[in-house]
């Protein structure tokens, strides 16, 4: 899409003004999991590439992670949460089964008039979907300022005998600030996938309690096959990613930085090298805060942009991938404040 200025044709799109991120204070390090477990800071460190992960606290839900990113968000952007026009919350660990996660934290910031409901993209493909929701909601003219939050505190799905789930899985939230941006594309196209027949490679079971006939109640537990997951990742992703930069008109080499979902830095690192791409255009969080399911791509982006490896102008790939199996990307120009018009009240 273009808009014209001074009689000069100039790109218009949605981009991403800025980015808030919210982790639990809590570090779970690796020799604690030592204590618990049949395992070894060696075997975490090469197999994984994790030090540590955070988890919330006993009395810290997805709703504080949640709004602690939307907070955050609107700090870096110096706009008042209240100016937001529509709050979409991502995730499938809620407070509750129902109202939704975005209702709650609409509650707990006191930002009233301002409509909110959540979307489930199944865990870890998340950050994609979720932008891709929120993006067209703001092309569309209908919303000018969209706020997508990305929370899970999954380390509580986690089956308590499995030593693996424990070493990878950490809670996160973080959240993409949405606005029409001037003189860059920002967010391209976002292209989305599923694969039904993997269904069962990664999923949450619910496993009913003693003498529980619903199926809405019980425990819920992570159900994972980590060589399908790495199957997946590794012959299914570099052909789809050749469809989302074909998509956008750009090349891999163009990319700036390739941030993906943080199933664990040791997948990342061999994804980007699957890509026929440099070691130095991943970007690792995990190696700190564990694999925190779809506001993990979102969480690497932001580290990006912050410790400036991503600046105004730059080609990004994001890709997220995750439970289903589902997958998707999309190629961001990055913008900068300059970017966004002042708006009008």
């Amino acid at each position: 899409m273009t808009g014209t200025v001074s009689g000069t044709r100039v790109p218009t799109g949605v981009g991403i003004r800025s980015i808030g991120v919210c982790l639990p204070e809590r570090e779970v390090t690796n020799a604690q999991l030592v204590e618990r477990f049949d395992t070894s800071d060696a075997w975490m460190r090469e197999r994984l590439g994790i030090t540590g992960r955070r988890t919330a606290g006993p009395d810290e839900f997805t709703s504080d992670l949640a709004l602690g990113a939307f907070e955050d968000a609107c700090k870096r952007a110096a706009v008042d949460p209240a100016s937001v026009d529509l709050l979409i919350c991502c995730t499938f660990t809620p407070d509750h089964m129902s109202p939704a996660v975005a209702t709650l934290v609409l509650r707990k910031a006191q930002v009233h008039g301002v409509p909110g409901f959540d979307v489930n993209a199944g865990g870890c493909a998340g950050g994609l979907f979720a932008l891709d929701v929120g993006h067209k909601y703001v092309e569309s003219g209908q919303y000018g300022r969209v706020a997508v939050v990305v929370a899970d505190t999954v380390s509580r799905l986690n089956d308590p005998d499995d030593r693996t789930q424990h070493a990878i899985f950490g809670d996160g939230a973080a959240c993409y600030l949405l606005e029409r941006c001037t003189g860059s594309p920002g967010i391209g196209r976002t292209l989305l996938g599923t694969d039904p027949e993997r269904y069962f490679t990664a999923y949450i079971e619910r496993v009913a309690g003693e003498g529980r006939l619903n199926r809405f109640s019980g425990t819920n537990v992570t159900r994972m096959d980590g060589r399908g997951v790495k199957d997946f990742a590794l012959s299914v992703l570099p052909g789809f990613v050749d469809e989302v930069v074909g998509a956008a008109g750009v090349t891999l080499d163009e990319l700036r930085l390739i941030v993906t979902h943080q199933a664990n830095p040791t997948l990342v690192r061999e994804v980007v090298r699957r890509l026929g791409q440099p070691a130095d255009k991943a970007v690792i969080v995990a190696d700190r805060y564990g694999n925190t399911s779809g506001s993990s791509v979102v969480i690497a982006l932001a580290e990006a942009e912050r410790t400036g490896r991503l600046t105004p102008g730059d080609k990004v790939l994001l890709l997220g991938f995750g439970a289903g199996m589902s997958y998707g990307g999309t190629v961001v120009h990055w913008c900068g404040g300059e970017n966004f018009p002042q708006r009008e009240w």
